[in-house]
């Protein structure tokens, strides 16, 4: 027998949220081209051909490919991205710790020594036009490679100069910055050799400093970690555990050692677990347990162990999680599918009953888990749930009640405005959830087109997809009252 829900409009306040709750990262790799995750095959999207363990991970070729840069000036791209609002923008990555800016073509093309790739002004430049286009907001990472600096070396802040003064004088500033792109992975991030939390605290607190003295605007944000916690914990079935030993992994106390100077907004990064691709390592959850408990509490557990730390080093402050997504190494098979609808709503629904702050979806259109397919830019089933979200859901956050299997029922303002409450609801049972209304409501319920892990998604019974001149969807409800019904594996926002 399914869940009977009974909804209400008086409700308690819990917080005040971020209107930009919902943002996305550009990764340098996009901007400047370069490498990222082998896109899947569509049997192993449909799920009828599975994925080969991949046990060498010294041959990256195995795992990813070259891609030319993406087209930020493209009209689909950014018409999609201005229909979900104003957002803040990322542009980081581990690309970024490795990128040089030569906005000058002193280069000839040729990457110096110590670096990995090029950033030319002309890229930059549609990357801010594509910001200020969308009425966004600008995070960026810089280069601690190599080819900057020694580990023995003060971090010199040449480049990052420039790149700042650059943005400021075009008109879109940057608003807010990390220092390096996932710093506790040492090896795996590409920072000097034989670099060490100490020397990470050290050069944090100068650029730190030296941000508030030169851009005192900036948001000074960190310590953008991933994974020193225990991030898939949670009693994974059949997962695994978390990260394999042989990741040199410092923790962020280390990281910021003795902390000079303080940080505006606390950041970390986390993914729901690990895809195919990155099986071996551990932390990989199988389709079958992608509605389970543990899985949807993955978000939650994350944020709860990160409320102390951003307690102790930001007081106050907002956190942030500057990468998300359903899994580390480009998403699972089924992330571009509405299969995976459920965990995103479930994500934004129960960080915002955790704390306030930003989720940096990872990424806006790159690889299986972006909102917009590569290249073409074709929406998800994934962007036309957070388009959603960000049309219903208001930034008041009530308290709903507990969750269980089959009514994970989340309560905010309308978006709109007016008096009332939107609901979501997402049923991640194999059984109908009844839904007792206390007035007539408006309904958009969402499902799978014919099944769970589909390319596309309905809304109301209708498939969601981009007209002629890449016109949106109607994206009306219907009126409903009295008991309604949510079928299976599907997600309905209520508005009341």
């Amino acid at each position: 027998m399914g869940k009977f829900v009974t909804l209400s409009t008086e409700l308690n306040e819990l917080r005040q949220i971020d209107k930009r709750l919902v943002s996305y990262n550009v990764e340098m790799t996009e901007v400047t081209g370069g490498t990222f995750w082998k896109a899947y095959t569509d049997a192993q999207v449909d799920g009828t051909e599975e994925f080969p363990v991949i046990k060498d991970w010294s041959n990256m070729g195995n795992l990813q490919q070259w891609y030319d840069p993406i087209d930020t000036t493209n009209p689909r791209l950014i018409k999609l991205a201005k229909e979900l609002g104003t957002a803040w923008v990322r542009v980081s990555g581990t690309w970024a710790n490795k990128t040089y800016y030569d906005f000058d073509g002193h280069t000839n093309g040729q990457v110096p020594e110590g670096y990995q790739n090029l950033l030319t002004k002309q890229q930059w430049t549609n990357l801010l036009d594509f910001v200020r286009a969308i009425d966004g907001k600008l995070l960026v990472s810089f280069a601690n490679c190599p080819g900057n600096h020694s580990k023995d070396e003060p971090w010199d802040n040449t480049q990052a100069k420039m790149l700042m003064d650059y943005s400021i004088e075009y008109g879109v500033p940057v608003n807010a910055v990390e220092f390096t792109n996932e710093p506790n992975l040492i090896a795996l991030s590409g920072l000097p050799q034989g670099y060490t939390a100490a020397d990470h605290a050290r050069d944090h607190d100068a650029f730190g400093a030296w941000i508030k003295e030169e851009y005192p605007d900036c948001l000074f944000v960190g310590p953008c970690t991933v994974g020193d916690i225990d991030m898939f914990g949670v009693g994974m079935d059949g997962a695994g555990g978390g990260m394999a030993a042989g990741f040199e992994m410092v923790t962020t106390e280390d990281l910021l050692g003795e902390y000079k100077t303080k940080m505006d907004v606390f950041s970390y990064h986390y993914y729901n677990g690990v895809s195919e691709r990155g099986a071996a390592m551990g932390g990989h959850w199988p389709f079958e347990a992608i509605l389970t408990e543990k899985y949807l509490g993955v978000p939650a557990h994350c944020a709860r162990q990160y409320v102390p730390k951003r307690d102790k080093y930001v007081p106050g402050g907002q956190m942030w999680v500057t990468e998300s997504g359903d899994a580390g190494c480009g998403g699972n098979t089924w992330a571009s599918t509405y299969a995976d609808v459920p965990r995103t709503l479930n994500e934004l629904g129960e960080f915002a009953t955790v704390t306030d702050g930003i989720i940096f979806h990872n990424t806006l259109a790159s690889s299986d888990y972006g909102y917009l397919k590569h290249g073409t830019f074709v929406p998800r089933p994934n962007y036309f749930a957070v388009l959603l979200w960000n049309r219903i859901m208001g930034t008041t956050v009530y308290d709903a009640g507990s969750r269980e299997e089959g009514s994970h029922v989340y309560a905010h303002s309308r978006r709109d405005g007016k008096e009332g409450v939107a609901y979501l609801i997402v049923n991640n049972s194999n059984e109908t959830t009844t839904v007792n209304l206390p007035k007539e409501a408006e309904l958009y319920l969402l499902a799978g087109e014919e099944k769970l892990r589909s390319r596309n998604m309905t809304l109301n019974g209708k498939v969601l997809v981009l007209g002629e001149d890449d016109q949106l969807p109607s994206l009306e409800p219907v009126k409903v009252s009295g008991e309604i019904q949510i079928p299976a594996t599907n997600c309905a926002f209520i508005v009341l």
